[in-house]
């Protein structure tokens, strides 16, 4: 972080929190693949946590501005409050409320996190969508409301990752296959209509903790509203989370016996994401994942 970016963040800083923020000290933290990240304070201890990225990705922390918002309205499950985001020199930043993480996760850490995802479900909306685009990574999420879910998710989810690997050069047997997906996918709601719900969007490991008062804590969403199979299959992708969580959701919101077949349909979606973002190693999975769904309906 340049010393002009740093001056003009904490200028902002204190600006919207209504008191001096005088940097002393920055440090920078690991953990993603999009932005660089920091952890800067004062000499009074106050800590704050900033992503940074190119001025032109503003609108990508604006929009995860207002997703962390949306979530903690609900007062549900603690995220980090955003504090301020803006551009300075040649960076923009968003700056949120610093929670230390615990280094580990217990069963009774797992058990309140089911219980409260269920109940951020339970939080819904007349439409699937949101009212602004995010990104999931830094690819463009479409937001735009329908009234139809399977529309949805063919026109501003898969439809659109097959439309950003077709441009990357990936071609052939996945774009063919993933025309015949696109064209069927009505058939995996035939008898199952889900509710808007209110998502996290990327739930994988990497965007849940646990604070230092043993309550679980969400972050970087890509938020809509959707589907929360969505959110319950994406847990499922990469791992991460425990045998004590999935009992709990279950217990306090149960999944339509469906699931399993939906959960690769949902998923297709984050394969071809990491596919658009990070290259070819996961061509296979995702053509694997569409040979898989075909063969549920042909």
């Amino acid at each position: 972080m340049t010393p002009k970016t740093a001056t003009a963040i904490a200028a902002d800083i204190s600006a919207a929190i209504h008191a001096p923020f005088i940097l002393h000290t920055q440090r920078p933290v690991s953990g993603g693949d999009v932005n660089a990240a920091y952890v800067i304070a004062d000499r009074n201890g106050a800590q704050y946590f900033v992503k940074l990225n190119t001025t032109a990705r503003i609108s990508m922390f604006e929009a995860e501005a207002a997703g962390l918002r949306e979530i903690a309205q609900t007062k549900i499950i603690r995220v980090p409050q955003p504090i301020c985001w803006g551009t300075g020199e040649s960076s923009a930043y968003l700056a949120m409320e610093y929670i230390e993480l615990a280094s580990n996760s217990t069963a009774q850490n797992q058990v309140r996190l089911g219980h409260q995802l269920a109940q951020l479900h339970r939080v819904t909306a007349p439409r699937y969508g949101w009212r602004i685009n995010n990104t999931l990574g830094t690819t463009p999420q479409i937001n735009t409301e329908h009234d139809h879910w399977p529309h949805f998710w063919r026109e501003h989810r898969l439809g659109v990752q097959l439309s950003l690997a077709a441009h990357h050069g990936y071609t052939g047997a996945l774009q063919r296959k993933g025309e015949q997906l696109l064209a069927d996918i009505p058939i995996f709601f035939t008898n199952y209509r889900p509710t808007p719900s209110l998502l996290h969007g990327d739930l994988w490991s990497g965007n849940y903790g646990i604070d230092a008062q043993d309550s679980p804590v969400i972050f970087d969403p890509a938020i809509y509203y959707g589907d929360r199979e969505t959110d319950l299959a994406m847990t499922e992708l990469f791992g991460g989370f425990s045998e004590n969580f999935y009992h709990a959701y279950r217990d306090a919101y149960p999944l339509d016996t469906d699931f399993k077949t939906r959960k690769i349909l949902y998923n297709l979606y984050h394969i071809l994401n990491h596919l658009n973002l990070f290259g070819g190693s996961y061509l296979r999975q995702a053509e694997h994942m569409i040979d898989r769904l075909l063969s549920e309906i042909r």
